[in-house]
């Protein structure tokens, strides 16, 4: 599985959240650069959309949910806190709550 993060600067521990929860893949934006921020699309090999609230804004937002939903992908909306992001995704991709999912990369837990 692959992921995209847009917003933040630094997410090398949410990377490591989302390894630990079996993304194998992840690519960031950061944003920054409002103007060409929705220019841009998702790579096809995007599996969800990880979107840092506190980084963007509405029109980004906005922009990458409707691209999310046109090509039916899960989008996970969180503030850059670990926790935060492990609650949402654990929520929208409906895996079962895992204590160790959070630590442990080889945890992959799911319903069913």
């Amino acid at each position: 599985m692959c992921a995209l993060i847009i917003g933040g600067d630094k997410v090398t521990t949410l990377s490591n959240v989302l390894k630990g929860l079996g993304i194998t893949k992840i690519n960031h934006w950061d944003a920054r650069n409002k103007s060409s921020a929705c220019k841009k699309s998702i790579p096809q090999d995007t599996s969800c959309v990880v979107m840092l609230t506190s980084y963007l804004n509405h029109n980004a937002m906005k922009h990458f949910k409707s691209e999310a939903k046109k090509r039916d992908l899960p989008v996970i909306c969180s503030k850059q806190s670990a926790s935060c992001l492990y609650q949402e995704y654990v929520k929208i991709m409906g895996i079962t709550d895992c204590k160790d999912c959070y630590a442990n990369t080889s945890c992959n837990k799911k319903n069913g």
